[in-house]
């Protein structure tokens, strides 16, 4: 996948102008590439020193500060150089050009991570943590994200994995004595061992479906009919004027999208047009239908009906048509005369359910005196089913989910197994498919693939 006999170099910090820049190095050259562009015979480890590096011509790049970490005390496990310089793009490419020029490979994508894992610095759950932590946007993924970097998830499995084994040992060793069924362990104790590694393990699962939220977000569509005030709203949401707001109907032609924090979950929200029955202008009608496709694909849908003005049968069929959906009725426009009560709307829904489920009411807001907006975010959290993440392990990785669902179904067969007095090598098949998916989850047995499609996504110097 990647060569590690190099020594590689990037630039270890975002695009773009700041006080200061990073440039990494890392491998066995590290260290006399670093002598090399300042003239120095060595460096103290541990140590900032303030010095000069010059290009290959001997002109001085910049002023720096190289701190060198020996192998292995250092992120990767090799021998690492960090070149603090002035941020400038230019300084920082020279940098790098000129390290080149002694030697070093520019990184590919999560080279730098992907040796961290192979040198057994950190495991897969914590190299894929680390992506998440760099691509974090909100203070909640950010959380769980360094949560799995502490090592809380594969802390977690492991011990799953210990008490697994304790069961396997005994099981194994019973295979010798074939006509006298479970020898060393009870089939009542083997009973309780994997119904407690499996309570375990649907306590990690059950928090699975909100750590996904944090980590991907979810997407929740406005709709409504013309001039109902669905781009004031989203522009009150967004926190900017993203939206063309005018009197005229119809102004919104296409979707427009926002990323907003909701409650720690990054929510992307989309703007559509005003939802009519016929339109002849071409445009409209093309905008129309993805106003439908967006409000058919998002996890939550907002119904905005306007408050200053009655009840139209286009507001009845909307209500209808998304009776079923993890929705908010909006009430806009609450600043003006109400020409309608929010229990007109409840009951007009309620007659269309054919299923009862929780009612959250109707939020009245007014996105020109932001009345209602902190209830109407309670709300979209509540639609979408966001509960309050357990202390402990949070399952965020759809890899780890899927794995862990695995292993769930192996122990529920050797479960089943156990209590219906099935051979032993039967219920040790599931209870090694189990171990087997621990280990893919922290890259016990890595597949080539795997590792690929994870370190790929990192950005370079990384």
């Amino acid at each position: 996948m990647f060569s590690t006999e190099d020594t590689i170099v990037a630039i270890a910090t975002p695009p773009g102008r700041g006080g200061i820049g990073v440039v990494r190095l890392s491998g066995a050259s590290s260290s006399a590439i670093a002598c090399a562009l300042t003239g120095r015979t060595s460096f103290e480890p541990r140590h900032a020193t303030l010095t000069t590096i010059c290009g290959g011509d001997e002109s001085r790049i910049d002023r720096t500060v190289i701190t060198f970490f020996p192998a292995p005390h250092s992120y990767t496990g090799d021998d690492v150089v960090e070149i603090s310089a002035h941020g400038s793009p230019v300084v920082l490419r020279a940098i790098v050009d000129a390290a080149i020029a002694k030697g070093a490979r520019l990184a590919n994508p999560g080279e730098f991570t992907f040796r961290a894992f192979l040198n057994g610095r950190i495991d897969l759950v914590q190299a894929e943590a680390i992506g998440d932590l760099v691509d974090a946007v909100t203070p909640l993924q950010a959380r769980v994200a360094f949560d799995q970097l502490d090592g809380t998830l594969t802390a977690r499995l492991r011990e799953m994995d210990a008490a697994l084994l304790e069961l396997i040992a005994p099981l194994e060793a019973s295979l010798d004595f074939p006509d006298e069924g479970y020898h060393f362990v009870a089939r009542a104790d083997a009973e309780r061992g994997i119904a407690a590694t499996l309570a375990t393990l649907e306590g990690l699962l059950a928090d699975a479906r909100r750590g996904r939220m944090i980590r991907e977000g979810l997407t929740v569509a406005i709709v409504g009919r013309p001039n109902a005030g669905k781009s004031s709203l989203f522009n009150r949401l967004a926190g900017a004027s993203r939206a063309i707001v005018t009197a005229i109907p119809g102004t919104t032609r296409d979707l427009l999208t926002e990323r907003i924090d909701i409650g720690g979950v990054p929510f992307t929200v989309v703007d559509t047009a005003g939802l009519r029955p016929e339109t002849h202008d071409a445009i409209e009608a093309e905008g129309i239908a993805r106003a439908r496709q967006a409000a058919d694909a998002a996890d939550v849908v907002l119904v905005v009906v306007d408050r200053s003005r009655p009840l139209s049968g286009e507001d009845e069929t909307l209500l209808k048509e998304t009776a079923e959906r993890e929705r908010v009725v909006v009430a806009s426009k609450s600043d003006l005369t109400a020409a309608w009560d929010p229990s007109m709307v409840s009951a007009t829904w309620h007659d269309q359910r054919a299923i009862c489920r929780p009612d959250p009411g109707v939020i009245a807001v007014s996105a020109l005196t932001d009345q209602g907006i902190g209830a109407l975010r309670e709300a979209i959290v509540t639609a979408a089913g966001v509960e309050p993440l357990r202390d402990g392990a949070a399952v965020a990785n759809q890899r780890h989910a899927a794995l862990l669902e695995r292993a769930r179904d192996a122990l529920s067969r050797a479960a089943a197994g156990a209590s219906q007095g099935v051979p032993e090598e039967f219920v040790l098949s599931d209870l090694h498919e189990a171990r087997a998916c621990f280990d893919e989850i922290t890259g016990a047995r890595p597949q080539d693939e795997v590792l690929a499609l994870i370190f790929e996504r990192f950005c370079i110097g990384k």
